[in-house]
């Protein structure tokens, strides 16, 4: 069985003045302030959130 895929996925803008959807995506990704990366599972979940907020987010591929 392979290894699921992963993206780190870094928060490099500002969620000050952001719409509260792309508060709480960028929350459920687990990050909280600019700096912060998280390393999650790339699964149609996690990528729509990612999708929704890409403008705030870095994503590479692990």
């Amino acid at each position: 069985m392979s290894e699921a895929k992963k993206i780190r996925v870094t928060l490099v803008r500002s969620l000050a003045g952001r719409q509260k959807q792309h508060q709480n995506n960028v929350n459920g990704l687990g990050l909280r302030k600019i700096g912060d990366s998280r390393e999650v599972l790339a699964t149609p979940e996690n990528l729509g959130m990612v999708r929704k907020a890409e403008f705030l987010l870095r994503v590479e591929d692990i």
